[in-house]
């Protein structure tokens, strides 16, 4: 699926300078936030404007540079066949990882039991607030969720802020200028112009990524507190636990079968991996990632296509919450399920966490429809 990258591939001469330490700024934020958050926690819920407003730039930008990267990399690879290829090994893949990352989950979350002992009861819940949090962020079904793949016009793509129609449409366009042969060359021109435009206005809004990684953890442990969590916590850590071992060892496979290190890959990528972690928002480093991954040999035609591609069908860490989420939910409840029931509910999330980047709520909204369908654990 990429070209082959030489190993070490950290000296790659196209890599970002060593000067450059944005993680070490950011990691300040991050700890400086928390420390905020826990002192003041006032003050830490002041700060989430800081974390709302970066996250609002990136997710600014987000929807032309995929336009720009997709469409030329279809362009560049002038072969349609070849991206077809391409495009079903990147699914095929995506599927089995995003299997093995609700198997892992599942195993973990029976393993830790950090719903056990909660005994809550459904009159308990406040349905209202549940109500107030989802309302307008219904999650789709597999039809319409295929179905809202393509967008009703050619800039309600951009305007809805959703990656998949935005996505749809760039193949679309990058197809058509391929198809042209020479007489598409001026107009691929121009996109590649303008994706260059686009991702240096990126690089000014990542200046900004240490105050908005500040704010995003101030107000989260401001607002929510470190004692009052209980079970929650347990869930938490188990989750981040869980992540490591699916990255370490799923994901530690894969680069092993290609022939490169999973350490150097994360030491490559640390400026990238604590945005999200400040920012709980993935889709804030997805043009750095493009661009990195370009940079340390990845083909661009690949890396252009793949990579967008997979920011909304291989959610694996989505996948991981919502098996675990699932499950606490029933432990908690005192609900007892079926070997049967566990496997369907598998299936199900297999499924419905495809759409969990294209629902307004992420992860939590698409979890409530989960349970809804599957009628097993109240919602």
């Amino acid at each position: 699926m990429t070209d082959a990258a030489p190993e070490p591939f950290l000296t790659s001469p196209n890599a970002p300078p060593k000067r450059d330490r944005l993680y070490f700024y950011v990691l300040g934020g991050i700890v400086l936030g928390a420390l905020l958050g826990y002192v003041k926690p006032d003050w830490g819920e002041a700060m989430k404007p800081l974390g709302d407003v970066f996250v609002k730039a990136i997710k600014m930008l987000i929807a032309p540079i995929i336009f720009s990267a997709v469409a030329t990399g279809i362009a560049h690879a002038g072969d349609l066949r070849k991206v077809g290829r391409v495009g079903l090994k990147a699914l095929l893949y995506f599927e089995v990882m995003t299997t093995l990352a609700l198997l892992i989950g599942w195993a973990v979350v029976h393993l830790l039991k950090p719903g056990v002992g909660i005994h809550a009861h459904v009159t308990d819940l406040d349905e209202a607030r549940l109500l107030a949090t989802t309302h307008g962020r219904e999650a789709m079904g597999v039809v319409e969720h295929l179905t809202g793949i393509v967008p009703e016009s050619f800039l309600g793509a951009f305007a809805e802020g959703e990656v998949l129609p935005v996505l749809f449409l760039s193949c679309l366009f990058g197809a058509a200028i391929a198809s042209m042969g020479d007489k598409g060359k001026p107009a691929l021109g121009m996109l590649d112009e303008l994706g260059h435009v686009f991702f240096r206005v990126l690089s000014f809004v990542m200046r900004a990524a240490p105050l908005g990684a500040f704010g995003a953890m101030a107000y989260t442990v401001g607002h929510f507190g470190i004692d009052t969590l209980g079970n929650l916590v347990k869930l938490m850590l188990g989750f981040y636990a869980t992540a490591l071992l699916f990255v370490f060892v799923g994901l530690g496979a894969v680069c092993w079968f290609a022939g490169i290190s999973i350490f150097a890959l994360l030491r490559y990528l640390k400026d990238e991996l604590l945005i999200v972690l400040g920012t709980s928002s993935s889709e804030s480093v997805l043009p750095r990632l493009m661009e990195k991954m370009e940079a340390l040999g990845c083909s661009r035609d690949v890396a252009r296509l793949v990579i967008p591609t997979g920011s909304s069908f291989n959610l694996d860490g989505t996948s991981i919450y919502l098996t675990m989420a699932a499950i606490f939910v029933a432990q908690a409840l005192d609900v007892q399920l079926t070997w049967g029931q566990e496997f369907a509910l598998l299936g199900v999330l297999l499924l419905t966490s495809k759409g969990a980047a294209a629902v307004s709520g992420g992860g939590f909204v698409t979890l409530s429809a989960t349970l809804q369908s599957t009628r097993t654990i109240p919602v």
